[in-house]
C-alpha cells in the first residue's frame, strides 16, 4: 500500500515543488510589496520606499520573490531570500525572546521569518523544478548544444 502511494504521489513531485515555489515566492513578493509600498494593505511594517533599512529589505522581497515565483535564476534567488530571512530572524526577532511561535512578550513573533527562511533553503538545492523558467532556458540551452 504505502510503496504504490509514494509511486503515485512521486508522479506529481515536479508540479507540486513549482507550485510551492510559486506560492512561496508570491507571498514573500507580496510582504515586501507591504512593506515598500503600503500595497496591496498597509499594515505597521510599511516603511516606505526612501526608508532604509526597510526599504532594501523590501526591495530584496520584491525582487526575489518575484524571481522565485517565475523560477527564473532560483536558486541564487532563493540563496539570497534565505539569508535576509535569517538575518531578520536574528537582528529583528530573535533578541526580543527565545521562542519563535508566539508574538512579545512571551515569545519573537519569528515563525514566518523561519518558514521562509528554510523554504528558501530547500529552493537553493531543490531548484526551480520542472515547470520554471529556469527550466525552460535550460532545454533552449541542450537545443543549442546539439545543434537544433
Amino acid at each position: 500500500m504505502t510503496s504504490s502511494l509514494d509511486a503515485r504521489l512521486t508522479g506529481y513531485s515536479p508540479a507540486v515543488l513549482s507550485l510551492f515555489r510559486l506560492v512561496y515566492g508570491l507571498l514573500f513578493a507580496g510582504y515586501g510589496s507591504m512593506s515598500l509600498f503600503g500595497w496591496p494593505v498597509r499594515t505597521k511594517f510599511f516603511v516606505g520606499f526612501w526608508s532604509w533599512p526597510g526599504s532594501y529589505a523590501g526591495l530584496f522581497e520584491v525582487t526575489t520573490g518575484l524571481l522565485i515565483a517565475a523560477g527564473l535564476f532560483t536558486r541564487a534567488a532563493a540563496f539570497i531570500a534565505s539569508g535576509e530571512m535569517a538575518v531578520a530572524y536574528f537582528w529583528m526577532h530573535q533578541p526580543k525572546a527565545l521562542i519563535p511561535i508566539a508574538d512579545p512578550p512571551q515569545g519573537n513573533g519569528g515563525a514566518l521569518a523561519i518558514l521562509f527562511c528554510f523554504a528558501f533553503f530547500l529552493l537553493v538545492f531543490t531548484g526551480g523544478g520542472r515547470y520554471s523558467l529556469d527550466a525552460v532556458l535550460r532545454a533552449r540551452d541542450v537545443g543549442r548544444t546539439r545543434g537544433t
